[in-house]
């Protein structure tokens, strides 16, 4: 649609259009000299009003140059806004995943330590252990200084072997490691050559517990003992009864060979 002040310019060259061919009409009614002033007069006024819709349609232009301008500077302005917030968005993303990773690893360290807490604590608390066939309830320092003392035997030195199954004996009386402790007392004992307290500590295991897995190891022990001490009496009936009480076990196989033996 085209601007008010062209339409208005068009309006009025028609009118004048309309008058200039109106005066040619009429032309005889006036002498050369009217016609003459009348074409210029007419001109003028054309050329006064094209002058003016020439200037409003430059005013109109620049106008539109200007908001023109002024759109493209608003459209850049929004533009950058537009960036800057995509910047922004896009530093709050990287924000929130750090985040999320560091909740991550708060949350695996925290589940580490109450691991570890859990592993520390149930250092201090009682367990379930199985030794010669036999299930109990032993506390972490009473298992630890068992299997000190076993490992004391195992490497061969008999002297503090021996005083680590006694020490424990009398620091843990009722464990249930207290049988086998009693077991390997002797056999440490035996080694050192002491052999009357040996078979004392073979019959205690015997006495407190007669269907031990080490029953008929510790009454072969027995006999063993009797038989150092030059007691072959008291060996032939410890073998004896070691032949009557466990007969199918590998003791007895070893019994019926030391009473061929004996004198």
């Amino acid at each position: 649609m085209l601007p008010r002040t062209i339409r208005t310019t068009g309006q009025l060259l028609a009118a004048l259009a309309l008058t200039f061919g109106a005066a040619s009409v009429s032309a005889g009614l006036f002498d050369d000299d009217e016609a003459r002033k009348a074409i210029l007069d007419l001109r003028a006024r054309v050329d006064a009003v094209r002058t003016e819709s020439d200037a409003k349609i430059a005013q109109e232009a620049r106008r539109l140059s200007e908001d023109n301008a002024q759109l493209r500077k608003g459209m850049l302005d929004l533009q950058n806004q537009i960036e800057t917030l995509r910047a922004e968005l896009a530093k709050l993303r990287g924000q929130d995943e750090q985040l999320q990773r560091d909740v991550a690893e708060l949350q695996r360290r925290q589940k580490d330590m109450a691991q570890g807490v859990d592993e520390r604590l149930r250092q201090f608390e009682p367990s379930k252990v199985v030794v010669d066939g036999v299930e109990f309830v032993a506390d972490p320092a009473e298992r630890r200084d068992f299997e000190a003392a076993l490992a004391t035997f195992r490497r061969g030195a008999f002297p503090a072997a021996q005083t680590a199954f006694f020490d424990f004996l009398k620091r843990y009386p009722q464990s249930g490691y207290a049988p086998t402790a009693l077991f390997w007392l002797g056999n440490a004992q035996y080694a050192n050559r002491d052999y009357r307290d040996a078979i004392a500590n073979f019959r205690a295991l015997l006495a407190r517990a007669p269907d031990h897995f080490r029953a008929p190891e510790a009454l072969l022990s027995v006999a063993n003992c009797q038989i150092e001490l030059k007691d072959a009496k008291a060996a032939r009936r410890t073998l004896e009864d070691l032949l009557k009480a466990h007969p199918k076990s590998e003791a007895a196989q070893a019994a019926k060979e030391r009473l061929s033996h004996l004198k």
